[in-house]
């Protein structure tokens, strides 16, 4: 395979993906699997385990740059990443014993409303707004909206970034970067079982294309969590809401090519 292809490809993958977590707490795999199977010819299922390869880390790092600016939420977090991981296994099994349809416009589709609904109706809450909920009431909240999200994105296989950055921000009142830190620091751990499940099945990935989509991503990821740690919360949710359209758009179109 053309190097220099391989390059291109991962490079403008890896920024799309990257800029899409640092930003949104929007999964890699998103524009990554459908860039590598279109302009790579990758097998899809190994595609996606490089997709979530690349967001462990871009999550990762991505959370870690919240977490510095104290745009964090660990310990709902948590509870949620155990009711999500719990019920994607669930939605996957019952996925499993029916028949087979096509669910993938269903995380593209969501990609573009929610960017529309960011830049139309942007999330002004404050923290201060958001740390009046009590305690208790955001733990039962978060166990309710990890099982509906993990059940969803088992059954569907897709959106979950996504799902977890509305409901943080619509129905448990997240402020938008607390929504964002918390959507990655959930999205790493759920990336890297992901990752490791794919790889211990389907066996071991083109390292090329691994090590460059996981750099690039990592590299874009990084940039956008520190800008928009700085931005104000207009212009993040201006800015969060074009990149979400955009690559709503992107993907669908890659996804006409196959």
């Amino acid at each position: 395979m053309d190097i220099l292809r391989i390059i291109l490809v991962t490079f403008f993958a890896g920024m799309g993906a990257g800029l899409g977590t640092g930003f949104a707490g929007m999964s890699a795999a998103a524009v990554i699997t459908p860039m590598l199977v279109t302009f790579l010819g990758m097998e899809p299922y190994m595609a996606v385990g490089i997709a979530l390869s690349s967001d462990v880390l871009a999550s990762a790092v991505s959370a870690y740059t919240y977490g510095r600016h104290k745009n964090l939420d660990v310990r709902n977090g948590l509870i949620m990443m155990a009711s999500v991981l719990t019920f994607t296994v669930v939605g996957s099994y019952l996925a499993s014993l029916l028949p087979s349809a096509t669910m993938g416009g269903f995380s593209v589709g969501m990609t573009f409303l929610l960017g529309i609904k960011f830049i139309v109706r942007p999330v002004m809450t404050t923290k201060e707004a958001m740390n009046g909920t009590s305690a208790k009431k955001r733990a039962v909240q978060s166990v309710v909206c990890g099982t509906g999200i993990g059940f969803v994105c088992g059954f569907v296989g897709a959106g979950g970034g996504m799902m977890m950055l509305l409901i943080l921000t619509s129905v448990l009142g997240y402020e938008l970067k607390t929504a964002v830190g918390t959507s990655v620091f959930i999205m790493a751990f759920t990336a890297l079982t992901g990752a490791v499940s794919h790889f211990a099945i389907g066996g071991a990935p083109d390292w090329t294309v691994f090590v460059l989509c996981v750099l690039f991503t990592l590299l874009w990821a990084r940039i956008a969590a520190v800008i928009a740690n700085k931005a104000q919360p207009k212009t993040l949710n201006r800015a969060t809401g074009v990149i979400l359209i955009v690559l709503g758009i992107v993907v669908f179109a890659f996804s006409l090519l196959k």
